[in-house]
């Protein structure tokens, strides 16, 4: 075509605002697809979670230390 875009590349687009609507097509340059946004989202509350839950285990370890002594 004109624009250097193969035929299959549009159909491809096509089939993919026909199925995940406008906003999911047209998300921008290096917009990560909703699913993976999703997981990053998941991993960082677990991230802080496991991060709170270390803290708390050098703190009790501490501790313990300190009453064997």
């Amino acid at each position: 075509l004109e624009l250097g875009i193969k035929r299959s590349q549009l159909f491809r687009w096509r089939r993919e605002l026909q199925s995940k609507g406008e906003v999911a097509a047209f998300r921008g340059p290096g917009a990560k697809p909703l699913d993976e946004r999703d997981e990053i989202a998941r991993l960082k509350r677990e991230l802080e979670r496991v991060k709170e839950e270390r803290d708390i285990l050098k703190k009790a370890a501490a501790y313990f230390a300190r009453e064997l002594s």
